[in-house]
């Protein structure tokens, strides 16, 4: 059914054709009084109102008036662990009481306590707690999500998760790009032995994650305690091997050489890089690989320090935001929130926020030429917003502005009715 979404004020986010560095990184393409003709999915016209509706098909389907509202490409949470049974309430509360991340997993909390519970849950209930989450991420504005697994850690538990995910793809409702992360810790009965595990990983379940195209990525948590950059890269480049492309945990907790590895093997992206040096910086620039910031999780963690943003994007490599919702480090779903914390404590512009949630997003998870921008031929899925300014998406922190939300061109979340 076609659809015009008519009146909004339009942030189109046109601009070159990859991620946005520099000054490309705060162009929004804003268009007041614009209007978006959808059908079959797809864009098929945007810009100003007056030409929109010269188009044969612009009164043909379903109208809807944003009266003056924010209407932009819906987000793409380029970074998520949504594949877990329970919230790590326990870690939450030891954390409160003065315990650090390396602490807490030192005493078996952390990313495998959460793996007794992904081991316990079947698929089908895997896949109806995806379901419930992805609404929540929809009701936000969000409408693509990368999705890791990794709380399961062995082999039948690492495909049920994605096979949970490819459950939630199938069904439409959000686009979900499936990172595979067994890689994510070692577990109980592989302990003291990372390089082991990483080659039983290797060797008998990246065949079938393959094989049944159940991961467009794969994933490795480079840090002290976890996974050292020789075994990581010898899994990544079975991986590329495989047919994946790669993703890198880097720089999270300490230097760890994860930003180097991610240079080095040509990864899409190199996440969190709160410890990342110049050299790592200059190293990923010319590599063209794109830094994924989460700021969430170092304000969920209470940590006073924040990835470098600025020194980032000052030197000249492309920055995705994305909210890291997992059980553990930052249980929250909503890009609006990351947007704030973005702003206020790593000092982004609002522009270049935005820019970093929509079509750098994109392109940090391998869709930027179909999503993330509003242009002809482009994924019918956008948010509107309960705001007409767009300042406002990083300024009521704390608060849901989603109206509506079109994914593909179908209304897929209405907290406000924008029928004329």
């Amino acid at each position: 059914m076609k659809q015009l979404l008519t009146n909004a004020t339009l942030l189109t986010f046109a601009g070159p054709d990859g991620p946005r560095a520099g000054a490309a990184a705060g162009a929004l393409g804003l268009i007041r009084r614009g209007a978006v003709l959808m059908d079959e999915g797809r864009i098929v016209a945007v810009g100003p109102a007056d030409q929109v509706l010269k188009h044969p098909d612009a009164r043909k389907g379903r109208i809807h008036d944003a009266g003056g509202r924010v209407a932009m490409p819906g987000f793409v949470d380029a970074h998520t662990h949504p594949v877990f049974a329970e919230p790590r309430l326990k870690d939450f509360e030891l954390r409160a009481r003065g315990k650090t991340y390396l602490e807490i997993a030192a005493a078996g909390g952390g990313i495998v306590s959460s793996l007794n519970g992904v081991r316990g849950t079947s698929e089908r209930d895997l896949t109806a707690l995806l379901q419930e989450r992805a609404a929540r991420f929809l009701a936000c504005g969000t409408t693509t999500i990368e999705a890791k697994s990794g709380y399961g850690l062995d082999k039948d538990s690492e495909l049920k998760s994605l096979r949970a995910l490819k459950h939630l793809a199938a069904g439409g409702a959000i686009g979900v790009v499936p990172t595979f992360l067994g890689a994510h810790a070692v577990p109980p009965e592989y302990q003291g032995r990372p390089g082991e595990y990483l080659r039983f990983m290797a060797r008998e379940v990246l065949p079938a994650v393959a094989a049944e195209g159940l991961a467009r990525y794969a994933d490795v948590f480079v840090e002290r305690g976890y996974f050292g950059t020789a075994e990581a890269g010898e899994f990544l480049r079975a991986a590329k091997g495989a047919g994946l492309g790669v993703r890198v945990h880097a720089e999270q907790i300490s230097h760890s050489g994860g930003a180097r590895l991610a240079a080095e093997l040509g990864a899409c992206c190199a996440d969190h890089l709160d410890h990342a040096d110049d050299e790592d910086l200059g190293a990923l620039k010319a590599a063209g690989t794109m830094a994924c910031l989460v700021p969430g999780s170092n304000h969920f963690l209470g940590l006073g320090e924040m990835p470098p943003a600025r020194r980032i994007i000052d030197a000249g490599v492309p920055v995705a935001l994305a909210t890291d919702f997992n059980p553990g480090t930052c249980p929250c779903w909503n890009m609006q929130e990351i947007l704030a914390i973005a702003v206020t404590r790593m000092k982004m512009t609002p522009e270049e926020a935005l820019v970093a949630g929509t079509v750098n997003g994109a392109w940090a998870v391998g869709l930027g030429k179909t999503h993330g921008a509003l242009a002809a031929g482009m994924a019918a899925d956008l948010a509107v917003f309960d705001c007409t300014d767009y300042r406002e998406l990083c300024y009521w922190f704390g608060k849901n502005l989603a109206a509506t939300v079109f994914k593909a061109g179908k209304v897929a979340h209405a907290a406000t009715d924008l029928r004329l």
